[in-house]
Formats: C-alpha cells, structure tokens, sequence
C-alpha cells in the first residue's frame, strides 16, 4: 500500500508538491509539478492499487460563504496555535469546482474519510497536523508573510524537517533517506534567497501530508475527523489533551531551538570547511607517526539533523538548554582500524598532538556492564597549536570516534537494521539476541586478529632474504618486522613509500640497509625521540635514515612535502 501526500496549488502558475511513502513509511518519491496531467503522470505508479492520497485542498464545499462546519470545528481546537483554516466556500472561483475533488475522481479515488475501500483520498492540513505530532506550541513560521525575514523563513523550515526526520523513531516510523530528501536539506541549507525555499516548502508540506494519510492508517485512535462527507472535512492528527500553546507575548522571548538552528544554518557552511581540515590533520598526524589504519573520514552535522538533536525532549523538557554548546558532535572523524590494539594506539596519539575534553571507551562500558554491544572510542578533542596549516582549526572542537573495521560493520549494521528499517515487534527480542551474539563473535574476532599480527611481527626475515638484488614493499615489511620487532605495523602504501626513498639514498638491497642501520644506536635514537604512542615499523625506520643521514635525507626530493616536520624532528635528535 502507497500513502500520497499533495500540497495541491490552487491553480497551475504555482507548484504542487508530491511525496510517497511506501508500507514501511520510507520515502520513495518527491518533487514539484505544476499541471493536473503532469500529477496524474507521477502518482500513476503509486495508485493503481491500494493507496491513500492525503490531499491540502478543500474537496467538498458546499456553503456559499463563511466557513465550512468542518473548519469552524478545527479552528475551535487549533488557531489559538495558529494553525487555524482558512475559510473555503463557493464564493471564491477556484472553489466552485474544487481542484482537489476532480483529481480525486479522475484517479477513481473515494473521497468518503469513513470508507473502507482500498483506494481512497482524504482532505488534511499540514499545520494542525505539526501541532499535534510534534506538540508545537505554535506553528512554525516557516511560510513567507510580511514581516519575515529569509534568515527566520530558512530555519524555521529547517526545524520542521529536522523534527520529520526524527519521526523515523515514531511509534509509526517514517524513513526519509532517500537521495532527494537529502538534496531538498542541502538547498535549504544552502539557499540565500527566499524563492529558493519556497519550492521546497511545498514538498516538505506534502510529506507531512504523506504521514498524516500513513498515521490515519495506522493510528486511527489518535486522528480526528472535523466535519463530514456532506459538507466537507479535514482529517489530522487529534490535539493531545492538555496541550497548551505558548502564551502571546508582546516582544516574545527567543525560542532557544529555533535561534539555536538558525545560528547553527549560518555557521554550518564553514563548519563543513573545518571538518574537511580536520579530516587532513588527523590524517596527517596518523601518517606522520606511521599508525597502521584503515581509513579518516569525516562528516559536519547537516542543519536538519542539528535541528533534530537541538528539539529532543524527555519528559517534556529540552535535553539540550545550550545546543550550540552542549552538541559536541557538529564536527566528526571516523578512524577505522584493522585490530583493536591501534584503536588505543591512535587514542593515546591524539592525545599527545590535540588537547583531549572528553575521552570515553563505549566497548569498555559495554563490558563493565556484564553486556556485548556497541564498541567504539569516542574523543572529544580541539585544536591549540601545532602546525600553521591548520592555525584555522584553533578552538573548534570535534569528535572523533576510532573502532576497527569489525566493529565499525557491526555498528552500520545495526544502527541501518535498528534506526533506518523496521523490525517488527515479533522479532525484536530474537533480533537483540542475534546482534548480542555477533558483538561477541567480532570481538572474539578482533582478539584472534591481533594475536596473529603480534606473532607476525615477531617473526624474523629469512638471511636469504637479505642478499635480494631489490627491495620490494613486501620484503622491506618482513624485514622490518624482525628489525623493529616492537613497533607497530604500519600502512601498506607507507612501506611503498619509503621503499621509494631508498634508491634516492644509493640503498637498492636489504644488506645495504642493515649496514646503514647498524650505524644507528637505536636504544639513543629511541630515548631522544621520546616516543608518547607505539610508532609504526615505517616510521622508527624513517626516524633511522634521518639519523644516519641527517640533512641529506631531508633534502631528498621524496621528502619534499614535509622538510618542515624532519627538520624539527632533526633538531630534537640533535638535542
């Protein structure tokens, strides 16, 4: 079954917005159209079966002025929200024959709100609707009037489609992950003027429409019929008893949600930037000290979702007082790792490069608790100093979460399972079972892994390993296991690197590089260099060459891009 929401216009100049939801309330079309042809077109897929189209149009008018009963019963509930209706009669031209009425019948819909057949259209409101499922104590002023400013206008629309995406948590779930809906956020987010945001505005009120007819259906208890079949009505969700709206103020005090995600939009483009920088930095940290890792990726908090954590209440109260302050995530790296012994290597790294606010080891208080689950390193780290490249970063926070790869699938999984699907309440417990039992399968999984790396990197290289006529990444690995037997592994695409360095420095055999590194007192160099993380076999080697090779090695062409790292390195080996 399809549910259809319509933000119908009332004639063809303006935009109609279209939005579907599938049985599973997820997101499966949106867009704008204009004439009655082209909305028959899109919606031909969606209601050849059993469907709900949800339209924001008066269908039946009957009454020459005035109200119709129906509005006049739901003003009594909601315009001291502001979320009154607008009075329809056959008064007005386009109402004579309402719009609505005829798409209904040309797509063989019944308009009766009490029939039971399979394919049905239903008149709604969208502001009503707000009010009641996200307990608003007035509407959003997300719609362009006099007196609003673009600034208003982009981050009240931004709230509400953070609070629909927070929907997908709803007793009756509603998924809006596809491409479009991401593509809708991105233009608001980025729009600079308010004809940008009125496109979106309609398809936004035609997924709030979509809901409404997937809520009707699954929730019928909680809706509410104002009016009749004989003289026009209007379905929305019923105002939750004693809810109250907030109280008119002459000069209004700033609602903290709504300022807090409209300095949020502002900040967000640069906010993008930083995580770009912060991403690089990391990166190069980690490449610097030679870690062994997976992959950096980042990601800035999109307005929308900020919206989204900015309006979370428990029991009536906001969760956050100060969201610009108090939401530590805005800006997020994600170091993923092949065992689990690197994921306290790269914490311990940050720590002596970034200053550290927060530090928590969720696996570690997973198993405190005697459970299987969730395992990740969250740190809570900001820039103070360090290298000019990233002097923009100074004072920007940002959390940066390190897990190995198996906990990383094992928490996509679940979180893609869990938060974007549905899992019905029949398989609930049998599904909490079977993540448990995986968690503790993958970290079984982690221990094995890292007990074969140790025992690799114990391993000696063979002598005739020694006398190769070229040194390959592959060979220089084995070799420096056995050469640095505790240090760390480090990045295959390291071992190429610095594989490629050597010719630059006469060195074309393995017996040639033992020689050199003979030369070199590693117990001094280690002591000098003071190392506060377990450095990679890549980088205790290259610490080697630039001792045995002092300005020499810097100048190389291959060192090119960071003679300024070696040559502080330098000073401190001279030290």
């Amino acid at each position: 079954m399809y549910f259809v929401g319509l933000d119908l216009a009332w004639g063809n100049r303006q935009p109609t917005g279209i939005a579907v939801l599938d049985d599973a309330g997820r997101l499966v079309h949106i867009s704008a159209v204009r004439t009655d042809d082209e909305i028959a077109e899109a919606l031909s897929p969606y209601v050849e079966r059993e469907c709900l189209v949800a339209i924001d149009a008066p269908l039946v008018v009957k009454n020459a002025t005035g109200n119709r009963p129906a509005e006049a019963a739901l003003n009594k509930d909601f315009a001291r929200f502001d979320a009154g209706a607008h009075p329809a009669n056959t008064g007005k031209p386009e109402l004579k024959d309402p719009r609505g009425a005829k798409l209904a019948t040309r797509l063989g819909l019944d308009m009766n709100p009490r029939s039971g057949r399979g394919r049905r259209a239903i008149e709604v409101y969208p502001h009503p609707a707000t009010v009641a499922l996200f307990r608003l104590g007035r509407t959003l002023k997300y719609k362009n009037k006099p007196g609003r400013s673009f600034d208003r206008l982009r981050g009240e629309l931004l709230v509400l489609m953070g609070l629909l995406e927070g929907l997908a948590a709803a007793p009756t779930p509603m998924l809006l992950d596809h491409p479009s809906w991401r593509a809708l956020v991105a233009q608001v987010e980025t729009a600079t003027r308010k004809s940008e945001l009125r496109v979106v505005e309609d398809q936004v009120d035609a997924v709030i429409c979509a809901y409404v007819a997937l809520f009707a259906t699954r929730e019928p208890d909680h809706v509410t019929t104002y009016g009749d079949l004989a003289n026009g009505y209007i379905v929305t969700p019923t105002l939750p008893e004693g809810h109250a709206p907030t109280p008119r103020e002459r000069r209004p005090a700033p609602d903290p949600v709504r300022t807090a995600v409209e300095e949020y939009a502002a900040r967000q483009p640069a906010l993008v930037e930083a995580g770009h920088q912060y991403v690089a930095l990391i990166t190069s940290i980690l490449d610097e000290a030679g870690i062994n890792y997976l992959t950096v990726g980042g990601r800035t908090k999109s307005v929308a979702s900020f919206a989204t954590k900015a309006s979370r209440a428990v029991d009536g109260e906001l969760v956050y007082t100060d969201p610009l302050r108090e939401i530590t995530d805005q800006v997020g790296v994600r170091v993923i790792t092949y065992v689990h012994s690197d994921v306290s290597a790269v914490a311990d790294l940050l720590g002596t490069q970034l200053r550290v606010i927060d530090d928590r080891d969720l696996g570690q208080e997973t198993a405190s608790e005697g459970r299987f689950g969730y395992a990740s390193r969250h740190l809570l780290v900001s820039f103070e100093n360090g290298q000019p490249a990233f002097e923009s970063l100074r004072g920007l926070t940002a959390q940066v979460q390190v897990r190995t790869v198996l906990q990383h699938a094992w928490a996509e999984f679940e979180h893609d399972i869990r938060y974007k699907g549905t899992v019905p309440e029949e398989h609930a417990r049998d599904f909490d079972r079977r993540f448990t039992l995986a968690a503790g399968l993958l970290e079984l999984a982690d221990q094995e892994f890292t007990t074969i790396r140790d025992r690799l990197r114990g391993a000696s290289v063979d002598d005739e390993d020694t006398d190769a006529d070229a040194i390959t990444p592959r060979e220089l690995a084995a070799y420096l296991a056995g050469q640095f037997d505790d240090a760390e592994w480090s990045r295959a695409d390291h071992y190429a690197w610095i594989a490629g360095l050597l010719p630059e420095l006469g060195i074309t055999t393995l017996a040639e590089l033992g020689v050199v590194l003979a030369r070199v007192d590693e117990d001094a160099l280690t002591a000098r260099m003071d190392y506060r993380y377990p450095p990679g076999a890549v980088r205790r080697l290259d610490d080697a060459l630039l001792a045995a090779f002092d300005d020499r090695y810097v100048e190389l062409p291959g060192n090119e891009h960071r003679r300024p790292l070696l040559r502080t390195r330098l000073e401190k080996m001279r030290d």
